[in-house]
């Protein structure tokens, strides 16, 4: 049972010291003047530090994001073809893809696809 102690004991004093020696050791003594800026892409912000990124680059992500998600949704339709009745199958895939042609012609509409502006 003395031992048992001891022996907790010197792992838990083992931990603690590696813990502090780890801690002491990743600390950054010397801070880039990049990496302390607010951005690190090369450029320094001049007025607003919100206003970095164009409302036409998030719209374009979030498409991108979109059609991303969609595309990870098509993919199990495939492998489950030989499985399922052909014409549920047949109109679901056409009812998918009917709303994402939908959606790309609403955000041709209202431009939201229009990247020169």
């Amino acid at each position: 049972m003395k031992l048992l102690l001891m022996l907790t004991k010197l792992i838990l004093f083992i931990s603690i010291l590696i813990m502090i020696i780890s801690t002491i050791l990743s600390k950054k003594s010397n801070y880039d003047k990049e990496k302390i800026s607010p951005f690190e892409c090369g450029f320094n912000p001049k007025n607003n530090y919100r206003n970095t990124f164009s409302i036409q680059f998030f719209l374009i992500a979030i498409i991108f994001l979109i059609f991303d998600v969609e595309i990870t949704l098509l993919l199990p339709l495939i492998l489950t073809v030989n499985s399922s009745n052909l014409s549920v199958w047949f109109t679901l895939v056409t009812y998918f893809i009917l709303i994402l042609i939908l959606g790309l012609l609403y955000e041709w509409k209202f431009g939201a696809l229009d990247w020169l502006n």
